[in-house]
């Protein structure tokens, strides 16, 4: 079974049981599994790939063999103006049935953008005021139809539709990844409101301790009155911010139970993961992988693809056009079925139609230069978004090799940070040291906490920004393989 199916049936089983229990426990893998399962952008990605599925279906049915089988009955009862051998109209009644079946098969020519089609065709007319009836058939006809000078869409259909197609499916792929960074974004924002609650309760506990403290010592004279005010106003300003990080992590928990689309009303606490690559990305091999699986130089192949069809239909367009139609085959007719199908003649139709603008006033020219312009501009265009797709790739390649070398040295602040605020707190119980001293080393562990949490949704924004980029799996960034833990 898939291992994403299995994370799947585990997350959805640990909901359920949420539901019936506090709070939901999520690491960054699972968030992530559940939004490019079930997220809005995720359902979007695959209803546009599906739709460029079934449109490429369309493209290559256009060059497999049509089968048609077609009829069009009629029932003719009026008066009519029929025109006599000797030039003049009379009106006559006209009591008739016609009926009609034909089979058709077609296929398009890629080569020169014509249709060679055969038919097979029988007809029936019944008189109903003489009661007569007779048959006319085609039992085999070849023909051929083209414009000679025009613009062949089907050749280059034949070379757009396929690169449209591979972008269509390197889109899906990267929309995959950007869904996983977005939702890496969200995750991040609840664990980085909880680490601002879990630092709000901490500092509130223990200014309400200092503050116990405090007074005892005033009362004994060992400390300033201005000294327990002031570690008053800071409790008072604790609860304030514990206020503040309680509707922080509200909203941030339902920014993220929507984007998941968990609809039950469950509290979630995140798990963020402390694991990162060891691994260096090389930035050659990073290019090489977007170049060869990012849609963005597709698309802009494609562009100037574009630009060259339109040029090609704007000369064909400007010239001279002509429509050749050229039918050969066997035909008969009969009072009955038998004789309708008895030594058939030959039938031959050919005609063409020419058209050639004398005058125009410059119309056709103008196109022509107005779609040259713009395949020009499309080129430059091109060339100069190759050119920032490679430096973007190098820069973020950049980025996300040093954010690694960020988390360690943030982590590593943290922890030198939280065992600098233990000790001001022991050296300021014992009167060792003073408030201003230890409300510093209060505000150093806050931030050092609080910058931990953003180095690690840095770090991951990089990983999966540089996979969108990059999106083929497997890929180097893709292994498990060569990581570390920070603690």
């Amino acid at each position: 079974m898939n291992v994403r199916l299995i994370l799947l049936f585990v997350i959805s089983a640990n909901i359920e049981a949420a539901a019936q229990s506090d709070s939901l426990r999520l690491t960054l893998s699972e968030a992530i599994a559940l939004a490019q399962q079930q997220s809005s952008d995720a359902l979007a990605a695959r209803h546009s790939l599906e739709a460029a599925e079934w449109s490429y279906r369309y493209h290559k049915a256009n060059y497999l063999p049509s089968v048609t089988l077609s009829s069009s009955p009629s029932l003719n009862r009026q008066l009519n103006s029929i025109t006599q051998p000797d030039g003049t109209n009379v009106f006559v009644r006209q009591n008739q049935l016609s009926t009609d079946l034909a089979l058709s098969i077609s296929q398009n020519v890629t080569l020169t953008g014509g249709t060679l089609f055969l038919r097979n065709n029988l007809q029936r007319i019944d008189e109903f005021e003489q009661r007569t009836h007779g048959y006319s058939s085609v039992p085999f006809s070849i023909g051929y139809q083209q414009n000679l000078f025009g613009h062949n869409h089907l050749r280059w259909a034949r070379r757009t539709e396929p690169l449209r197609h591979s972008i269509a499916r390197k889109q899906y792929a990267e929309t995959m990844e950007l869904v996983a960074s977005r939702a890496s974004t969200y995750f991040f924002m609840l664990a980085s409101a909880q680490t601002n609650l879990e630092i709000a309760r901490q500092n509130f506990a223990v200014s309400d301790t200092l503050l116990s403290y405090a007074r005892r010592r005033y009362e004994r004279g060992s400390i300033t009155e201005n000294e327990m005010l002031q570690l008053e106003v800071g409790k008072l300003t604790e609860e304030t911010n514990r206020l503040n990080a309680e509707a922080e992590v509200e909203d941030a928990m339902q920014t993220l139970r929507s984007y998941l689309g968990i609809r039950v009303e469950v509290p979630l606490q995140v798990v963020p993961d402390t694991l990162i690559s060891n691994d260096v990305v090389d930035a050659d091999e990073a290019l090489a992988l977007a170049l060869a699986n990012n849609p963005d130089p597709e698309q802009l192949r494609l562009n100037v693809m574009e630009s060259e069809s339109a040029l090609s239909s704007a000369k064909a367009n400007r010239g001279l056009k002509a429509d050749l139609y050229m039918q050969f085959g066997l035909s008969q007719k009969g009072a009955t079925l038998s004789e309708a199908y008895t030594k058939p003649l030959n039938q031959q139709y050919v005609s063409m139609t020419l058209s050639l603008p004398l005058l125009d006033w410059g119309r056709g020219r103008g196109q022509v230069r107005v779609a040259k312009s713009r395949l020009e501009l499309t080129q430059t265009q091109s060339e100069q978004a190759m050119q920032d797709f490679r430096l973007n790739v190098q820069k973020m390649v950049r980025q996300y090799n040093l954010q690694a070398h960020r988390v360690k040295i943030a982590y590593r602040t943290r922890e030198t940070a939280l065992r600098r605020y233990e000790v001001a707190r022991w050296l300021y119980l014992q009167g060792r040291t003073s408030l201003l001293e230890f409300n510093a080393s209060v505000n150093e562990k806050d931030n050092a906490q609080r910058a931990f949490i953003a180095a690690l949704q840095t770090y991951w924004s990089l990983y999966y920004g540089l996979r969108s980029l990059t999106a083929s799996p497997p890929t180097p960034l893709q292994r498990e393989r060569g990581v570390y833990t920070l603690k």
